[in-house]
């Protein structure tokens, strides 16, 4: 990937609630998601990373951590049209390997969509893992 018209940033400043809701509409699990509970999550988010093309929002990622021990990827998405130019994996090294996160040791996600791809990001499958599910996720 080398087009200079793709911008990367590390702040939840970077986008909006309701353009984030757009983007979400290309995946199975983010489609239901309000621009009300989209802007509640990014304040409980640590940090955001997105990418703009031309000035939209064509991709996001976000992370929970306590920036020393673990840390959780989540809501990785990039838009159909510029899937296949390696953004994701640029995207997913620029948190990965971003001053507040390259020293934490543990990053975990949770994807059953996105295994190949993470696997090839240096993500491996573990038994053991665990999950509290209090009410069933809709995914219209």
């Amino acid at each position: 990937m080398t087009d200079r018209e793709y911008l990367f940033y590390d702040s939840k400043m970077a986008l909006s609630p309701g353009e984030l809701q757009g983007l979400y509409r290309f995946t199975g699990w983010g489609r239901s998601r309000s621009v009300s509970q989209i802007e509640k999550m990014l304040l409980g988010t640590d940090l955001c990373f997105s990418i703009r093309y031309k000035g939209q929002l064509i991709a996001f990622c976000r992370v929970l951590t306590d920036f020393v021990f673990r840390a959780s990827l989540w809501d990785i998405v990039v838009h159909p049209d510029h899937q296949g130019k390696g953004l994701g994996s640029s995207l997913i090294d620029y948190a990965l390997n971003h001053p507040m996160m390259k020293d934490v040791p543990m990053v975990i996600t949770y994807t059953s969509e996105l295994e190949p791809f993470l696997a090839n990001q240096g993500f491996k499958p573990k038994d053991g893992m665990m999950m509290l599910l209090r009410r069933p996720i809709e995914y219209s």
